[in-house]
């Protein structure tokens, strides 16, 4: 561990200051982060990190920060952590001189019953505990609140934040513009937003694309991301998965991770992999 920190210290040392949110292409941008996808690799490579990497070929965790923009020396929001299988790793990257923050539902938006109210609390209170845990890294260097108490010192003080599988719930729970509005509030002027989301067919029904399968259209996510005050930068097939039908009757859990089907067909869904996932980075408009 400590010979992992000197690595990602030494590293720092070379990089210049954070990238800034410009109105700059996306290429510059990622150019101003030089060197980052070597700090994440050595992230990804930390023993620590053994049982989540499995899930690496599938997540491309690596590549993905890398093309959000991810700078170790940033303020970066991970928006409903769940199980914490990228904050794990956003903890290792951004520990050292970095900041990250769990960001959790609003528990009052009127999608929760009382006992997941509760439990949305309390994964926000843990939250800091949880990472520094896993990372030997100080209980300070990571922090949470919900975005039903967002405090106003955090507003306009996000480099990035990163919604990771998780719009078609916001969609399907009818509380996607409340919460969106809230991290577009996080975000510095020109901040960006990273989303990965199961993937529906362009031509997909809406009754299937709703998010009440767990897949959305691509072009229904960017137009909603336009409405609610952002802009498309860019996009990425790095989490494209070209098995994957997206046409499951139990929607994207029949696939792995969840198999929801358990034993039913088992093979078959493993053969598949997880879901094809569109990659989206859009930045706030002032």
């Amino acid at each position: 561990m400590r010979r992992i920190l000197f690595a990602l210290s030494s590293l720092l040392g070379l990089m210049s200051a954070p990238m800034a949110a410009t109105a700059g292409e996306a290429a510059a941008e990622r150019e101003a982060c030089k060197g980052c996808e070597a700090l994440l690799e050595l992230a990804a490579a930390n023993p620590l990190r053994k049982e989540d990497k499995v899930r690496d070929k599938y997540r491309h965790p690596v590549d993905t920060l890398t093309f959000f923009g991810v700078g170790p020396l940033m303020k970066v929001g991970e928006y409903a952590p769940g199980g914490e299988w990228y904050s794990r790793l956003l903890g290792l990257y951004l520990g050292p001189q970095g900041h990250l923050v769990g960001l959790y539902f609003d528990p009052d938006s009127g999608a929760f019953k009382p006992e997941t109210q509760e439990g949305i609390r309390k994964g926000a209170a843990n939250y800091p505990a949880d990472v520094a845990r896993f990372t030997g890294m100080p209980a300070e260097r990571f922090s949470a609140f919900t975005l039903g108490a967002v405090p106003e010192a955090e507003k306009g003080t996000f480099d990035r934040i990163l919604v990771i599988r998780m719009m078609h719930n916001l969609m399907r729970w009818n509380i996607a513009d409340s919460e969106v509005e809230s991290m577009r509030e996080l975000l510095k002027p020109g901040g960006l937003l990273g989303i990965v989301q199961h993937r529906a067919k362009p031509d997909a029904p809406y009754s299937y694309a709703d998010g009440s399968k767990g897949y959305l259209r691509e072009a229904d996510l960017i137009k909603f991301m336009e409405v609610n005050g952002f802009e498309l930068v860019d996009k990425s097939e790095i989490n494209v998965n070209p098995k994957d039908s997206a046409d499951w009757p139990a929607g994207v859990w029949t696939l792995p991770p969840t198999l929801t089907l358990k034993d039913q067909d088992r093979d078959k869904y493993l053969a598949v992999g997880e879901s094809d996932r569109m990659t989206l980075l859009f930045r706030k408009r002032d």
